[in-house]
């Protein structure tokens, strides 16, 4: 039987934050949450099992294991002494989606304008864009896996579109 093209699948719950700030309070946030937060557009930085997603000049997505909302929110506001910053929790508001093979990046692109070709979107590359009518935070893990950042409302759309590409592509 011959391996599959593409698998898509549900990713466990996770802590999840937007932060935004200016220089100051992000230089102090990195450190609180265990990972340096990206300063190149559209780029992902991972330690461990935590990771902070680049969103725009001044936004970033902050992604860490279940369970751990109020402890990191705690260090987090700690951390700033009193610098301006903005800090939600978003963990409740999204989930996030594996799209894992040969076949992901098509897969993706038949919703998705994006050039997801190595070159142009290489690992470790994210952005906020629309996959068909749901706004989603695309980023590309490895070679061939992405995480889609979607929030839960739009969740069994965007799943049911990336499992109908699974079947197209088995085909």
């Amino acid at each position: 039987m011959a391996e599959p093209q593409m698998t898509v699948a549900l990713l466990p719950p996770a802590t999840r934050f937007i932060v935004r700030g200016g220089e100051k309070a992000i230089a102090a946030l990195g450190p609180a949450f265990g990972v340096a937060l990206p300063r190149a557009a559209c780029r992902a930085e991972t330690v461990g099992e935590r990771s902070a997603l680049w969103l725009g000049p001044d936004e970033w997505l902050l992604i860490a294991p279940e369970g751990e909302a109020a402890d990191l929110a705690a260090i987090m506001a700690r951390a700033l002494k009193g610098e301006a910053a903005s800090i939600v929790e978003i963990s409740d508001r999204q989930v996030a989606i594996a799209a894992i093979g040969q076949k992901a990046a098509e897969a993706i692109n038949a919703f998705n304008p994006l050039d997801l070709d190595l070159t142009a979107f290489p690992v470790g590359m994210c952005t906020r864009t629309v996959f068909a009518k749901a706004e989603i935070v695309l980023w590309r893990t490895g070679a061939d896996a992405f995480r889609i950042e979607v929030w839960r409302s739009f969740a069994p759309y965007v799943l049911g579109c990336l499992e109908e590409a699974c079947r197209e592509y088995a085909a």
